[in-house]
């Protein structure tokens, strides 16, 4: 079941992230600014506050029911997108970013009420490397795609993608073992001070990488020089780096502990920045910089799942939903600024903003206390 759930997921990511590597196609497909996109972008983010609303389901053992409606909403969208107005394709985004959050929270509250804490963050970290294959291969494809039939044609690819997906884990059969009784009324289910704080480190987390990701296309395109197809090629190869930390994350953050593992990934994230404000006009320095700017994020916010998914066992479902609901509200702003600041102070501008953010990232893990098992401890779980 992972192997599929990890599939659907990398499909949903694809009908995004491949976006904002090619603003400044679509801008010439829409007639829109860099920021006006960016905007749409950042309002699309905003999707992920409905997660809230499916916790509830999620924890009454409904994450299949999420994980369908997700592909469906992705499906839908893309195909929306294909109207080719500027209006439609707003609406056709957020759409799709419902999809994307609905399958993230389903998925992460299916494993973590399947498998034991001390392994957890293997399993979360196999599930994310749905999000660099959406650049190793997504990106690519639709590169390919828009050369081939222009910039519809990513859309309608990933259109049938999602749907071939929907149909795959419709007809999936689930033996898994699952670990917490959902139904135990008996049980506080109130988000405890240490959950929240987890929550917000893992919140700034998403605000770091997303706001430099969405604008690191046209940062490409019109400083560094690279053009369309070379965008494809470049992510590709940050895909592949988003996959190594992935992985990583999957072999190395149970051992040392997801929290400790965040703060030095965290560390890298800095150094990537830093370094991509001292590129200039160089290809070699920017792309060493994205480099290590990805493998920091990446590994940082997938390890950062696993010790949500603990913050309170009790209601896994709701931990999750909100989590993503508040990384969604600060993604969306971050995301939506990411445009206005590159027009105004280059990639300095995203670059300070999520620097920020990591900062602060690391300082909430440092006061943060351990997970709370609360009463529904994980006798594996490693104090």
């Amino acid at each position: 079941m992972l192997v599929r759930l990890t599939a659907s997921k990398a499909t949903t990511n694809s009908c995004f992230r491949w976006v904002a590597f090619f603003l400044p196609t679509l801008s010439a497909a829409f007639g829109a600014t860099t920021a006006q996109l960016t905007a749409v972008l950042g309002v699309g983010e905003m999707a992920g506050l409905s997660s809230l609303a499916i916790g509830r389901h999620l924890d009454r053992g409904r994450e299949r029911v999420v994980l369908l409606a997700a592909l469906a909403l992705t499906a839908a969208g893309s195909l929306l997108a294909l109207v080719g107005s500027f209006g439609a394709f707003a609406v056709a985004y957020f759409g799709i970013m419902l999809g994307v959050s609905f399958v993230t929270v389903g998925g992460h509250t299916y494993l973590s009420r399947r498998v034991r804490y001390a392994r957890r963050a293997r399993a979360i970290g196999l599930f994310e490397t749905s999000w660099a294959l959406a650049l190793l291969i997504g990106a690519p494809t639709a590169a390919l795609l828009i050369g081939w039939f222009g910039w519809r044609g990513p859309f309608v690819f990933f259109a049938f993608a999602s749907a071939l997906m929907l149909a795959v884990l419709f007809m999936a059969r689930d033996d898994s073992v699952v670990l917490d009784d959902v139904h135990d009324a008996s049980v506080s289910r109130r988000i405890t001070a240490s959950a929240w704080l987890l929550i917000a480190s893992s919140a700034a987390i998403a605000i770091t990488g997303l706001t430099t990701v969405v604008i690191a296309g046209t940062w490409l395109d019109e400083v560094l020089g690279v053009s369309t197809g070379g965008v494809g090629l470049v992510a590709m190869a940050f895909g592949g780096a988003e996959l190594m930390a992935s992985s990583s994350s999957a072999a190395v953050a149970d051992r040392a502990g997801p929290k400790r593992a965040t703060q030095v990934a965290l560390v890298v994230t800095l150094l990537g920045l830093l370094v991509m404000t001292r590129a200039g006009t160089s290809l070699v320095v920017g792309a060493l910089g994205l480099f290590l700017f990805f493998i920091g994020f990446e590994f940082s916010i997938v390890t950062s799942f696993s010790f949500v998914s603990e913050a309170l066992p009790a209601a896994r479902g709701r931990v999750l939903a909100v989590n993503n609901a508040i990384g969604t509200l600060l993604r969306g702003v971050g995301v939506a600024m990411s445009g206005v600041l590159y027009e105004r102070f280059g990639i300095n501008g995203p670059v300070a903003l999520s620097a920020t953010t990591a900062v602060t990232a690391f300082l909430l893990l440092a006061v943060a206390g351990r997970p709370d098992p609360g009463r529904r401890a994980d006798p594996e779980r490693p104090t």
